[in-house]
């Protein structure tokens, strides 16, 4: 997909904006988008605007959940595993309502494939158990398959946003 063709996505999902009601007072986690990943910033940029709160996932070693750390456009980043940006380590761990999830490939069932390494799905379990939190999967609608193949261990969606389309679960 041609550069100006994922931007013009990009900002189609930001002018959208999310199908649930962001409170004031909510964290909405999003990530830094790798390669030709949809990239998330111009609608975490709309959300910020709007009052949410940001956060930016870090990886904290194989295995293991991801931590979300407070992020504001403008702060330092350090990188991280595969050269992606995160937060500065000394910046809050915070346990958001909303995450805005990268994925690899999707389906209308709420699955989704990612890098294979299930930090989301081990940080979408450990933040459902303590809260209700609400997991937004943003991609290229060219990513939708019929079917993803899924295990106990994977955590569904309860959103999709696409260039296309809101698809709710």
């Amino acid at each position: 997909m041609p550069a100006a063709e994922r931007q013009a996505a990009a900002e189609t999902l930001a002018a959208r904006g999310l199908p649930i009601a962001v409170k004031p007072d909510a964290i909405v986690s999003g990530f830094m988008p790798m390669k030709t990943e949809i990239n998330p910033l111009p609608l975490m940029r709309k959300l910020a605007g709007e009052g949410a709160a940001l956060a930016l996932p870090c990886i904290d070693g194989r295995g293991k959940p991801l931590i979300m750390r407070a992020y504001r456009f403008g702060d330092a980043f350090k990188s991280g595993q595969w050269g992606i940006r995160e937060p500065m380590p000394e910046a809050a761990e915070v346990k958001p309502d909303i995450l805005l999830v990268p994925l690899v490939c999707f389906d209308r069932s709420g699955q989704r494939i990612g890098y294979g390494a299930g930090y989301y799905d081990r940080t979408i379990a450990g933040l459902r158990a303590i809260k209700p939190v609400t997991t937004i999967g943003i991609a290229f609608a060219m990513q939708e398959i019929p079917q993803v193949p899924a295990t106990d261990r994977d955590e569904r969606l309860d959103f999709v946003l696409t260039e296309k389309e809101i698809i709710a679960i």
